[in-house]
């Protein structure tokens, strides 16, 4: 009775520890370390049919001392066998086993090189990770978080919280959209939701911990630096032979084929596109916006018509619009105190973005490949740096101005790509480069450009071009090559006119500067000019002149002369008569020199220059 209780005992004490390796098997993912190692210490150096084999020695010995017997007598061997059996079935298998030890094994090594937990300091904590947002699939944004070790904090999770981007700060109400385990390399995937109400196309990303029970931010904030990847549209332009463009006469527009006119700059205010109703309905972010429809059937026969004659179109976003027409589009800080023609963009709140972003798309969608015409490059406002005359704003500080330009930009460049991938979206600034124009209401150039570049790239680099005003200084100084107190060879020259381009190109040289190929950016010039005020051959010299200078650089992309016919008002409040012919449509001199400029004939209609400049070039 007590040797089959104590067999019983024995198959009870087999049957849990069957039951404690198989349940660690089913928890390896968990506990894989602890149970690996002790099975692995403890039969390590034993092979599984050398325990069998022990186990039936020692089986039948005992079953022999049991039945008061030491002969070979079958019936207890067989009794020995059975028992042994029973045991052995209780036991896992070699392979199991070899698992469950490698499993360890490998969970052992996998912690061992797992990075250290870092304290969180005043100094390491706002960018201890780094995060790089960007488009998966045409419909996921996917957050990659990269780190040097893992940031000590409350559990073991990362936090990602989703921002406006006028918002600045994770709020006490703020709640995140998703979490992981924290890992040196790990990321998040959400759903991009473009056009909808929730779209997050637009949005800035940042990552946290829990800190005292409280969210603390551990990296920079980041934008979608891609969205081209979820486009309908692919247009990049024509191939051109030459980089000559003009502000066209939308009367004259037949003449740009006799011109041999490769690209056009037009103007789009955003006062004569939109409407308050009726119109062509267009719904983004959940709000219904209205365009003028004879407007834009006027610009699609004026694109088509461009696009028929090999011409690329450069279209100027301006913000023209009236306080009682669409008031979210222009900048809190613009609604008043300014009798400029244009005003700052508002990104400075939700309806404001969503205007932005609206506007964008519906443009940018018209005009990349849907049969209305289309257009490779976008031009946001005028010569930004010019606060007073062309991009009004209350006055303030250079960073607070351009970061407020910097978000807006960043609204129309998401919205313009997400529709054509292609699409080149270009910053513009007038030639007064380091001129301390700040003393008079204005900035310099280069630090509008400055701040601009470095704001875009800390949060995220995108691929934006720059569309320069190299505009003599003063602007009816003709003759550029003549020495000036204003323009030097260096960095720091007060104005970059043609007579020192190369300091904006080299300027773009700068690796804080490239694109995110590493390569220099697209430069247009988008605006250039010479007035016919002190004569018509010094005007045509000036052209010539500046267009070998331009072809030479190597690096800009496309020039637009400032007009194609004189306009009156600008006469009148300038004294500047910059166009190819008078504004009753008698041609220049200048005409034929931009005409021939980039053929055979060039020798024939530019060699009088020579002697005007002073040299043959």
């Amino acid at each position: 009775m007590n040797n089959k209780r104590r067999m019983r005992t024995g198959k009870k004490a087999m049957h849990n520890r069957k039951v404690v390796m198989l349940s660690g098997v089913a928890a390896v993912s968990a506990i894989a370390l602890v149970i690996g190692m002790l099975i692995y210490l403890f039969i390590s150096g034993k092979k599984v049919d050398e325990i069998a084999s022990n186990n039936m020695e020692q089986s039948a010995e005992k079953a022999s001392g049991e039945s008061g017997t030491s002969t070979g007598d079958d019936t207890i061997f067989e009794a020995a066998l059975q028992e042994e059996e029973t045991k052995n079935a209780a036991y896992i298998s070699a392979d199991t086993i070899d698992s469950i030890v490698a499993a360890g094994k490998g969970v052992s090594e996998a912690l061992s090189k797992r990075p250290e937990t870092v304290e969180m300091t005043a100094e390491n904590t706002a960018e201890f990770a780094n995060i790089v947002c960007s488009i998966e699939g045409s419909s996921k944004v996917k957050i990659t978080v990269e780190s040097d070790g893992i940031p000590k904090s409350d559990d073991k999770y990362y936090y990602l919280f989703e921002q406006a981007t006028y918002d600045e700060e994770i709020s006490d109400e703020s709640e995140p959209v998703a979490r992981v385990y924290k890992d040196d390399d790990t990321s998040f995937t959400l759903d991009l939701n473009k056009g909808t109400v929730d779209t997050r196309l637009f949005s800035k990303f940042r990552v946290a911990v829990k800190k005292d029970d409280s969210y603390v931010s551990i990296s920079h904030p980041k934008y979608i630096t891609n969205p081209g990847a979820c486009a309908g549209y692919s247009y990049a332009g024509m191939s051109h032979k030459s980089i000559k463009g003009i502000l066209p006469d939308p009367l004259r527009i037949s003449e740009l084929s006799d011109l041999g006119c490769e690209y056009a700059t037009y103007n789009i205010p955003l006062n004569h596109i939109l409407v308050t109703s009726g119109g062509i309905s267009y719904t983004y972010g959940g709000v219904t916006y209205h365009f003028n429809s004879q407007i834009i059937g006027d610009y699609d026969n004026l694109f088509r018509r461009l696009n028929n004659m090999g011409i690329d179109v450069a279209a100027i976003i301006l913000n023209n619009a009236s306080i009682s027409a669409y008031p979210e589009i222009t900048h809190p800080s613009a609604r008043s105190g300014s009798t400029a023609p244009y005003y700052m963009f508002n990104a400075a709140n939700d309806s404001g973005v969503k205007a932005l972003a609206a506007i964008g798309s519906f443009l940018a969608g018209r005009y990349s490949g849907s049969g209305h015409g289309n257009v490779s490059m976008w031009i946001i406002a005028n010569e930004v740096n010019a606060r007073r005359e062309y991009n009004y704003m209350t006055y303030t500080d250079v960073n607070t101005y351009t970061a407020a330009f910097t978000r807006a930009f960043r609204v129309f460049y998401n919205a313009i790509k997400s529709q054509n991938s292609a699409a080149q979206v270009y910053i513009p600034i007038d030639q007064r480069w380091t001129y301390n124009t700040e003393k008079t209401g204005d900035y310099d150039a280069k630090d509008v450009l400055d701040i601009f570049a470095a704001s875009l790239s800390e949060y995220g680099n995108i691929d934006w071009g720059l569309a320069a005003h190299p505009y003599s200084f003063p602007n009816g100084n003709t003759a550029f090559w003549k020495s000036s107190k204003y323009v030097n060879h260096t960095s720091t020259t007060p104005c970059i006119t043609m007579d020192n381009i190369e300091v904006l190109t080299d300027y773009m040289k700068r690796d804080e500067m490239l694109d995110t190929s590493g390569n220099v950016r697209s430069i247009i010039l988008s605006e250039i000019g010479y007035s016919s005020t002190s004569g018509q051959a010094l005007q045509a010299a000036a052209f010539a002149y500046a267009y070998t200078i331009m072809e030479k650089n190597g690096y800009i992309d496309a020039l637009m002369l400032s007009r194609h016919t004189d306009a009156a008002d600008e006469i009148a409040a300038l004294g500047l008569a910059l166009g190819l012919q008078t504004t009753g449509g008698g041609h220049k001199q200048i005409y034929n020199v931009f005409k021939y400029i980039d053929t055979d004939k060039r020798e024939e209609y530019v060699s009088f220059a020579y002697d005007i400049v002073g040299k043959t070039f």
